[in-house]
C-alpha cells in the first residue's frame, strides 16, 4: 500500500466513512453504506473502510495528458477542418 493509502487507514480508525467518502465519493453507494454499518456498530463501518481502501489502492500514475489545443498533433483530427 502508498503512503497516502496508510494515512487512510489513520483517519478511518478515527472516523470511517471519511476515507470512503475520499476514494469513492459522496453519491456513491459505498459511501452511504458505511454510513449505515457505522449507525449500527463502529467495527463494522471500520472493516468495510478498510475494505475499500484495501480494494481501491492509490494509483501511482496519471491518465491525464494535459490539455488538448485545436490544431494541435497529437495523433488525432481534434481542431482539423
Amino acid at each position: 500500500m502508498h503512503a497516502k493509502d496508510w494515512f487512510l487507514v489513520v483517519i478511518a480508525i478515527l472516523l470511517p466513512p471519511v476515507p470512503v467518502f475520499i476514494k469513492r465519493g459522496f453519491f456513491s453507494a459505498d459511501f452511504w453504506i458505511n454510513i449505515l454499518l457505522l449507525i449500527l456498530g463502529f467495527i463494522p463501518g471500520l472493516l468495510h473502510a478498510l475494505y475499500i481502501i484495501s480494494q481501491y489502492p492509490y494509483e501511482e500514475h496519471s491518465s491525464y495528458d494535459g490539455p488538448t489545443y485545436p490544431g494541435a498533433n497529437n495523433g488525432g483530427n481534434y481542431g482539423s477542418i
